[in-house]
Protein backbone atom coordinates (compact mmCIF):
# COMPACT_ATOMS: atom_id res chain seq x y z
CA UNK A 1 0.00 0.00 0.00
CA UNK A 2 1.45 3.37 -1.03
CA UNK A 3 1.83 6.02 1.64
CA UNK A 4 0.11 9.38 1.37
CA UNK A 5 1.84 12.60 2.44
CA UNK A 6 -0.23 15.61 3.51
CA UNK A 7 1.42 18.95 4.25
CA UNK A 8 0.17 20.22 7.61
CA UNK A 9 2.28 23.37 7.98
CA UNK A 10 4.28 25.28 5.39
CA UNK A 11 7.12 27.73 6.12
CA UNK A 12 4.70 30.58 6.85
CA UNK A 13 2.62 28.39 9.17
CA UNK A 14 5.72 27.26 11.06
CA UNK A 15 6.86 30.87 11.44
CA UNK A 16 3.45 31.92 12.80
CA UNK A 17 3.47 29.02 15.28
CA UNK A 18 7.03 29.78 16.47
CA UNK A 19 6.26 33.51 16.80
CA UNK A 20 3.20 32.69 18.91
CA UNK A 21 5.21 30.26 21.06
CA UNK A 22 7.92 32.92 21.58
CA UNK A 23 5.30 35.43 22.77
CA UNK A 24 3.74 32.84 25.07
CA UNK A 25 7.15 31.98 26.57
CA UNK A 26 7.89 35.66 27.23
CA UNK A 27 4.46 36.28 28.71
CA UNK A 28 4.55 33.22 30.96
CA UNK A 29 8.09 33.97 32.19
CA UNK A 30 7.58 37.75 32.42
CA UNK A 31 10.47 38.45 30.07
CA UNK A 32 13.87 36.86 29.63
CA UNK A 33 15.44 37.00 33.09
CA UNK A 34 16.94 33.59 33.98
CA UNK A 35 15.38 32.13 30.80
CA UNK A 36 17.30 29.59 28.72
CA UNK A 37 16.34 27.50 25.69
CA UNK A 38 17.54 23.92 25.28
CA UNK A 39 16.73 21.97 22.15
CA UNK A 40 16.65 18.19 21.95
CA UNK A 41 19.03 16.99 19.26
CA UNK A 42 18.01 16.67 16.35
CA UNK A 43 15.07 18.78 15.35
CA UNK A 44 14.37 20.40 18.69
CA UNK A 45 17.78 22.08 18.62
CA UNK A 46 16.98 23.73 15.28
CA UNK A 47 13.60 24.92 16.55
CA UNK A 48 15.18 26.26 19.76
CA UNK A 49 17.56 28.34 17.61
CA UNK A 50 14.57 29.74 15.71
CA UNK A 51 12.82 30.57 19.00
CA UNK A 52 15.97 32.28 20.23
CA UNK A 53 15.91 34.52 17.11
CA UNK A 54 12.22 35.30 17.54
CA UNK A 55 12.66 36.18 21.23
CA UNK A 56 15.59 38.45 20.28
CA UNK A 57 13.39 40.21 17.68
CA UNK A 58 10.67 40.77 20.29
CA UNK A 59 12.77 41.62 23.38
CA UNK A 60 16.16 42.61 21.98
CA UNK A 61 17.83 39.96 24.17
CA UNK A 62 19.62 36.80 23.04
CA UNK A 63 18.66 34.20 25.64
CA UNK A 64 21.22 31.43 26.20
CA UNK A 65 20.81 28.45 23.90
CA UNK A 66 21.90 24.88 24.46
CA UNK A 67 21.46 21.41 22.99
CA UNK A 68 20.91 18.14 24.79
CA UNK A 69 21.53 14.68 23.33
CA UNK A 70 19.37 12.01 24.96
CA UNK A 71 20.82 8.88 23.36
CA UNK A 72 22.30 7.45 26.57
CA UNK A 73 19.13 8.28 28.54
CA UNK A 74 16.72 6.39 26.27
CA UNK A 75 14.72 3.62 27.91
CA UNK A 76 14.93 1.52 24.73
CA UNK A 77 18.71 1.75 24.33
CA UNK A 78 19.21 -2.00 24.77
CA UNK A 79 16.73 -2.87 22.04
CA UNK A 80 18.10 -0.45 19.44
CA UNK A 81 21.31 -0.93 17.53
CA UNK A 82 23.54 1.58 15.81
CA UNK A 83 22.38 4.65 17.73
CA UNK A 84 24.99 7.35 17.33
CA UNK A 85 25.69 9.44 20.40
CA UNK A 86 25.57 13.16 19.72
CA UNK A 87 26.94 16.03 21.73
CA UNK A 88 25.23 17.83 24.57
CA UNK A 89 26.27 21.47 24.36
CA UNK A 90 25.12 23.56 27.32
CA UNK A 91 27.65 26.27 28.15
CA UNK A 92 25.86 27.82 31.11
CA UNK A 93 24.84 26.60 34.56
CA UNK A 94 21.27 25.31 34.83
CA UNK A 95 20.86 26.16 38.51
CA UNK A 96 18.04 28.65 39.16
CA UNK A 97 17.27 28.88 35.42
CA UNK A 98 13.86 28.71 33.80
CA UNK A 99 14.55 26.08 31.15
CA UNK A 100 12.39 25.84 28.06
CA UNK A 101 13.00 22.40 26.59
CA UNK A 102 12.22 22.39 22.85
CA UNK A 103 11.36 19.48 20.56
CA UNK A 104 9.72 19.13 17.18
CA UNK A 105 7.13 16.38 17.73
CA UNK A 106 5.65 15.12 21.00
CA UNK A 107 4.38 11.54 20.81
CA UNK A 108 4.74 9.10 23.73
CA UNK A 109 6.66 11.45 26.05
CA UNK A 110 9.64 9.11 26.38
CA UNK A 111 12.05 11.46 24.59
CA UNK A 112 11.03 14.31 26.90
CA UNK A 113 11.51 12.12 30.00
CA UNK A 114 14.99 11.20 28.78
CA UNK A 115 15.81 14.87 28.13
CA UNK A 116 14.67 15.87 31.62
CA UNK A 117 16.83 13.12 33.13
CA UNK A 118 19.81 14.44 31.16
CA UNK A 119 19.16 18.04 32.26
CA UNK A 120 18.82 17.13 35.93
CA UNK A 121 22.17 15.34 35.72
CA UNK A 122 23.68 18.71 34.66
CA UNK A 123 22.08 20.88 37.34
CA UNK A 124 18.90 21.78 39.17
CA UNK A 125 16.85 24.24 37.14
CA UNK A 126 14.21 26.42 38.78
CA UNK A 127 11.70 24.80 36.41
CA UNK A 128 11.51 22.97 33.10
CA UNK A 129 8.88 24.00 30.58
CA UNK A 130 8.15 22.20 27.32
CA UNK A 131 7.71 23.82 23.90
CA UNK A 132 6.87 21.62 20.95
CA UNK A 133 5.89 22.29 17.36
CA UNK A 134 3.50 19.34 16.94
CA UNK A 135 1.60 17.41 19.62
CA UNK A 136 0.31 14.20 18.10
CA UNK A 137 -1.02 12.55 21.27
CA UNK A 138 -0.52 8.91 22.35
CA UNK A 139 1.24 9.70 25.63
CA UNK A 140 2.70 6.77 27.55
CA UNK A 141 4.01 9.01 30.33
CA UNK A 142 2.39 11.95 32.16
CA UNK A 143 4.08 14.62 30.04
CA UNK A 144 2.18 17.77 29.02
CA UNK A 145 3.60 20.56 26.87
CA UNK A 146 3.41 24.18 28.04
CA UNK A 147 3.65 25.63 24.53
CA UNK A 148 2.24 23.94 21.44
CA UNK A 149 2.53 25.00 17.82
CA UNK A 150 -0.23 22.68 16.64
CA UNK A 151 -2.25 19.79 18.05
CA UNK A 152 -2.50 17.06 15.45
CA UNK A 153 -4.16 13.85 16.65
CA UNK A 154 -2.82 10.90 14.67
CA UNK A 155 -3.16 7.16 14.61
CA UNK A 156 -0.21 5.16 15.90
CA UNK A 157 0.75 4.00 12.39
CA UNK A 158 0.84 7.54 10.96
CA UNK A 159 4.01 9.60 11.16
CA UNK A 160 4.85 13.28 11.39
CA UNK A 161 7.86 14.56 9.48
CA UNK A 162 9.40 17.99 10.03
CA UNK A 163 11.57 19.05 7.08
CA UNK A 164 14.57 21.36 7.52
CA UNK A 165 16.57 23.11 4.81
CA UNK A 166 20.37 23.15 4.54
CA UNK A 167 20.54 26.03 7.09
CA UNK A 168 18.44 23.94 9.53
CA UNK A 169 15.42 26.21 9.11
CA UNK A 170 12.12 24.31 9.44
CA UNK A 171 10.32 24.47 6.10
CA UNK A 172 7.34 22.12 6.38
CA UNK A 173 5.49 19.65 8.56
CA UNK A 174 3.83 16.66 6.89
CA UNK A 175 1.57 13.83 7.97
CA UNK A 176 2.48 10.50 6.41
CA UNK A 177 -0.44 8.04 6.29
Amino acid sequence: MASETIEILDLAGINRALTRIAHEILEHNRGTENLVLIGIRTGGDYLAAELQKKIAEIEGVMVPLGTVDITMYRDDLGSRSNLSVGKTDIRFPLGEKQVVLVDDVLFTGRTIRAAMDALVDLGRPLNIQLAILIDRGHRELPIRPDYIGRNLPTSRNEQIEVEFDEQNIPTSVSLIK
